[in-house]
């Protein structure tokens, strides 16, 4: 129990926890712990939070069913957040989501973003050419020579894989640019590549 006089607890008793699925690494809930609940799971074994609403402790699927089992505790380099590694029994949100964390609550996917912000990019240069511009260069070869760097591409990613991983991801990034260069040249949305994974996602 020493851990709990590292803590810093908030000025209102609290401290932010933040739930990860053991085995997968999901993040599963955030709630909040008081030094009570703290002390409650520590015991117990299983995750006890402090209820904001009801200012009253409440562990984790004591209506549910869907209790979480402490594996790991972790705080902070500040002392002023937890997280705990569980084993979720069920589910853990309230809407039947295995996560808090769902799909269609997503603000920001960094590779989703950066993907469009490339497409975006090589649009741009497609109907506002620059002089000196690699990209106009290749819209402007056209096709085959597109194919061609295409080709040389996955050739250095092959060849990288024999080597080390930062070359792997060096010659991976130049091999999906000019995929994207290629798409663009094509007419094709990744967006529709995209779809094809997610129903290979989901094949049994």
């Amino acid at each position: 129990m020493a851990l709990i006089n590292n803590i810093r607890f908030a000025s209102n008793g609290l401290i932010p926890c933040i739930a990860v699925d053991y085995q997968t690494k999901v993040v599963l809930m955030q709630a909040y712990m008081n030094k009570e609940s703290l002390v409650k799971t520590l015991q117990t074994g299983t995750i006890t939070y402090f209820s904001r609403s009801r200012k009253a402790l409440w562990t984790k699927g004591e209506t549910s069913g869907n209790f979480q089992k402490l594996r790991s505790l972790f705080i902070d380099c500040d002392h002023d957040s937890i997280l705990v590694e569980v084993d979720q029994v069920g589910v853990a949100c309230h809407t039947g989501s295995k996560s808090c964390f769902y799909e269609d609550q997503v603000l920001f996917d960094f590779p989703s973003e950066v993907f469009s912000k490339l497409k975006r990019t090589i649009y741009d240069r497609k109907v506002n050419p620059e002089v000196g511009s690699y990209t106009n260069y290749l819209l402007e070869k056209g096709v085959d020579k597109i194919l061609k760097k295409v080709g040389e591409e996955t050739a250095e990613v092959i060849i990288a894989s024999k080597n080390n991983k930062k070359e792997v991801i060096y010659e991976t990034a130049d091999l999906l640019y000019h995929l994207l260069v290629l798409y663009e040249s094509l007419e094709i949305d990744f967006n529709e590549v995209f779809a094809e994974l997610s129903v290979r996602a989901s094949a049994p």
